[in-house]
């Protein structure tokens, strides 16, 4: 991180609307430069933190800081943000360029300066030569780049995306993500996004803000977020999960063991744990960190490098495949009825073949792979 400043700080900010309490005691910075993405499912609060950063509500506690400068009490169109909403709110009736220059012409930018800008931001949105289209006559995604040209036009220091992808087919989200991150490296325009997506928060943000009821849960990298998850709630929101409650049973600095009632076996660690011996904590393991191998009848269980014999090694039957095309989803069924989820990769065209319904096999995974989490 820049040791520079931050360009947004929530210090202590809480927002209620009568009893209920939207946004809980949120204290959090934004670096200048970021693409920065509040993420939670509905309800958790990220929509009402991201409308008091655009000054559309007032925090009923706590302050709000732009360069420094507390703003909760600014108007929005006194604040230096602008906001690209859901539904792009592009005007039906103007043309692609009176659209991208409405908010010029209400600041009174002289008219050359304001044809200039105005092409200049159809350009870096990829609209060149189509400002004199009408919305209905464009797609989804130029729809979406109108309303992108529209904001970025009047120079903001930060660019607020409320889900700005939603509206768009799989395949066209997929295009915009790439878009939109080549768009903002080129303008270096902090960017705020909310999604409820975490495959766009993912891909797009080079931080994420989990929230869950209003409270903030874990603000990190992608990466850290999918591996090194803070919390349960984190771990099972943020991709696909299997967690196994259990009891630390050895702890030591270079290793240690739990012992799950939902495993036949002890799951083994390359690591020690921060942890009391005998507490009860949660191992996260993803799917893709499980590998498949046939059981043939009466095979002992297979001997993994990094861990000891009778660790990390389970018996399962398949009950359950589902085919996505670059990887396979599997559910085994393991002693005492509980389904594991296991992802593997299809690296030729014939391995979803490999394994089918009903088949016995065997669930392995490295000592590296579980999360710890202790809440």
């Amino acid at each position: 991180m820049s040791d520079k400043p931050p360009i947004i700080t929530f210090e202590n900010v809480t927002k209620r609307f009568g009893k209920m309490v939207a946004v809980d005691n949120v204290t959090l910075s934004v670096q200048e430069g970021e693409f920065f993405s509040l993420l939670g499912p509905s309800g958790c609060g990220k929509t009402t933190l991201l409308r008091m950063l655009a000054g559309f509500e007032t925090p009923s506690e706590g302050r709000i800081l732009i360069d420094g400068q507390d703003v909760s009490a600014v108007p929005p169109n006194k604040r230096p943000v602008n906001m690209v909403f859901q539904s792009y709110a592009v005007f039906p009736h103007m043309t692609v360029a009176d659209n991208v220059a409405y908010g010029l012409k209400v600041d009174k930018v002289p008219a050359a300066d304001r044809k200039r800008r105005v092409e200049e931001a159809l350009e870096l949105v990829q609209l060149g030569g189509l400002g004199g289209r009408k919305p209905d006559q464009l797609s989804g995604g130029q729809r979406q780049r109108v309303a992108l040209a529209r904001a970025l036009v009047k120079r903001p220091r930060v660019l607020l995306l409320d889900e700005p992808l939603s509206a768009l087919d799989a395949k066209l989200r997929e295009q915009m993500r790439t878009e939109l991150c080549t768009l903002q490296e080129k303008v270096g325009v902090t960017f705020i996004m909310v999604t409820h997506d975490q495959d766009e928060a993912l891909a797009l943000a080079s931080r994420c803000a989990v929230m869950n009821r209003g409270v903030l849960q874990q603000v990190a990298s992608p990466n850290d977020l999918y591996e090194f998850p803070n919390s349960r709630f984190v771990a099972d929101f943020i991709g696909t999960v299997n967690l196994f409650e259990g009891v630390l049973a050895v702890d030591e600095p270079d290793h240690a063991t739990i012992k799950s009632p939902d495993l036949p076996c002890d799951l083994y660690l390359d690591h020690g744990v921060t942890g009391a011996q005998g507490g009860t904590l949660w191992a996260a393991i993803r799917p893709e960190k499980i590998e498949l191998k046939k059981r043939p009848e009466g095979s002992a269980p297979p001997k993994l490098d990094d861990a000891p014999a009778g660790t990390n090694a389970v018996a399962g039957v398949i009950r359950h495949e589902a085919y996505l095309g670059g990887e396979s989803l599997y559910e085994v069924e393991i002693a005492g009825g509980r389904r594991i989820k296991v992802k593997r990769s299809n690296l030729t065209r014939w391995d979803q073949e490999d394994f089918a319904l009903g088949e016995a096999v065997w669930l392995t995974w490295h000592a590296c792979s579980p999360a710890v989490l202790l809440s």
